[in-house]
């Protein structure tokens, strides 16, 4: 078993075998686990992890915690990757390495009510290292770690790397608001000002208010896409 080198205030806990981290844990949060838990799977193909939070505001705002791990996981990559590869973001929690898509995030919560403060909340991604077909030819949008010239860059230094930012990023998230977060986020999302489709519609990417809703113009006006419209439904 991988004895992980963590942060202050966070602890790792390994999925058991056959088990999603992320949903294994939501069974802990809902059972009363320590917040700053971070449930793992170091598989040979598909890192795995999730964050479990207990939020202090309403889940409106709470949900920002998906970009703020999401920007922690690229600052992590980004700082054990060769300078030449391009690690990016999309707004609904997918990874981006030189434009292909090499994992997500997801997050949940005990809520759905944007007004209620939840009693817990799980951010995770999932990564993959090594692609699952060797034609990849058949996914030409979709990628891996390993193939992305990053053979060096270890799971479990990956995996420590991104525990150590993002608690960075939540206690500037924390201390200082939402604006150095948007700064560093808009950086790492290419998308902005272009067309993409969501489960809400298609139209033009504007950028996000200050919960990192999504302004989305389409041919009736400006929509705004709330970041609780990528929880996950509870079990």
């Amino acid at each position: 078993m991988t004895q992980l080198q963590l942060p202050p205030l966070l602890a790792g806990q390994q999925a058991p075998d056959g088990k999603d981290p992320f949903d294994h844990a939501r069974q802990l949060a809902a059972e009363g686990c320590d917040a700053g838990t971070i449930v793992y799977d170091l598989g040979a193909t598909v890192l795995r992890a999730s964050l479990i939070v207990a939020p202090e505001e309403p889940l409106a705002g709470a949900a920002v915690i998906l970009p703020v791990c999401a920007i922690g996981f690229q600052n992590a990559l980004g700082a054990l990757a060769p300078p030449e590869v391009a690690v990016q973001l999309t707004w609904d929690g997918k990874i981006l390495i030189n434009g292909g898509v090499c994992g997500a995030f997801r997050i949940a919560a005990s809520t759905q009510d944007p007004a209620e403060i939840p009693g817990w909340m799980v951010a995770g991604f999932r990564l993959t290292l090594w692609p699952e077909n060797e034609d990849t030819g058949l996914t030409p949008d979709q990628t891996a770690l390993y193939s992305e010239g990053c053979a060096e860059v270890a799971a479990p230094d990956l995996l420590e790397a991104w525990a150590r930012h993002t608690l960075v990023w939540i206690n500037r998230w924390t201390e200082d608001g939402p604006a150095s977060l948007h700064r560093e986020w808009e950086g790492l999302v290419p998308s902005i000002g272009e067309e993409i489709t969501l489960p809400q519609g298609t139209g033009t990417f504007l950028g996000v208010d200050e919960r990192f809703g999504l302004l989305l113009r389409t041919g009736g006006g400006t929509d705004l896409v709330p970041l609780t419209a990528l929880l996950e439904e509870r079990r």
